[in-house]
């Protein structure tokens, strides 16, 4: 009985474990039900095509829900993004305009996101309504400068800048795809080895706490916006430069896809817990579904209903292995609000506490 109470200790300490358990077990029916399909690597090479866009987005709004906050804005950043790069393929002929509208693409995004945090931060604007304000502002605009028409920037293809993010590695591998997992490796370190990602959680578990710590929740909360508005431009970028096509409401269907990917990785609603490696995974089983649904050559009725039970199973599952993690998180918290109040917070290195990891 001990011996199998501490493998469940160790099991618990695995970041995105019930993610990545659900994700082998839905490929291995997947397997079962279509080998014609899933015993080949093409279809595992279309999930890391499609689903690297999305799977950007969902890694800046695990930030975003972490800290206690929500982001409804950014597919509109997608289409947003996606215009101003489109623009400058498709109206500056010079060598140098697609890393001009790249680099302007990805401020158009930050500036969004800056926006959505002056008036969450500054102003009081609840998030979710400031969020949903900008997203129907910026999808309006987006529609009105493109004169509500879809632009084609295939003369892209085949470019220095097209190979380097959205081409095939040995032919076979989508670049975006390696881009998606450098980016979630980088963010796992900020959001658990760094002063910023110790921000964020604070802020989450208890913006007043935060406050005491000496955190400066204002400031936190905007570059917090504003570093999600450039991750959704980013993955605009990839979306448009693979497919070779920018249209007025791209990113429309991220929405769901995206805030499905982090609560099924683990991420708290309620802010205070985030998990990027959740996630991570959380995205390819959100990308998988469907796609492993109809190549199963179930009805199509019963798509919705086996997504309803792999997200049941993976929340469940979490809640089950993570509810540890929760109680040790509080505790900590609890300790830090003991410190002497004039002293400054020390950072506060998680690598001794492996509940945290």
């Amino acid at each position: 009985m001990k011996q199998g109470s501490s493998l469940f200790a160790i099991l618990r300490r695995i970041e995105g474990l019930p993610v990545a358990a659900v994700l082998l077990v839905l490929y291995g029916a997947f397997t079962i039900t279509a080998p014609g399909v899933f015993t080949g690597h093409l279809i595992y090479m279309s999930f890391l095509q499609t689903v690297s866009p999305m799977l950007v987005c969902a890694l800046g709004l695990t930030f975003v829900i972490t800290a206690g906050e929500i982001d409804l804005s950014f597919p509109a950043v997608v289409a947003f993004a996606g215009f101003v790069f489109a623009w400058f393929i498709e109206n500056v002929q010079a060598p140098w305009s697609p890393w001009l509208g790249f680099v302007l693409a990805l401020a158009a995004g930050g500036f969004v996101g800056y926006i959505n945090g002056l008036l969450v931060a500054k102003i009081g604007v609840p998030s979710i309504m400031a969020t949903l304000a900008t997203r129907f502002f910026w999808y309006g605009v987006t529609v009105l400068l493109a004169g509500g028409r879809s632009w084609s920037i295939s003369d892209i293809r085949g470019t220095f800048l097209h190979q380097l993010f959205v081409g095939r590695l040995f032919g076979v591998v989508p670049v975006q795809a390696l881009w998606a997992l450098v980016l979630a490796i980088f963010l796992w370190f900020i959001l658990n080895r760094h002063v910023f990602g110790e921000a964020v959680m604070f802020i989450g578990d208890n913006a007043d706490v935060a406050r005491v710590m000496g955190v400066n929740v204002e400031a936190t909360k905007i570059r917090l916006f504003t570093m999600n508005g450039v991750l959704a431009a980013f993955g605009a970028l990839l979306l448009t430069m693979d497919i070779g096509v920018f249209f007025p409401t791209q990113g429309e269907s991220y929405l769901l896809s995206a805030l499905s990917a982090v609560f099924i990785g683990g991420t708290s609603i309620a802010g205070g817990l985030g998990s990027i490696v959740g996630t991570f995974f959380g995205a390819y089983i959100i990308g998988s579904l469907e796609a492993g649904v109809v190549a199963s050559r179930i009805s199509g009725y019963w798509v919705q209903l086996v997504q309803g039970l792999v997200m049941g199973a993976s929340v469940t599952l979490n809640l089950i292995l993570e509810q540890g993690q929760i109680n040790r998180l509080t505790n900590r918290i609890r300790q830090w609000t003991t410190l002497d109040r004039s002293n400054t917070p020390p950072v506060v290195s998680r690598q001794d506490d492996a509940g945290l990891k």
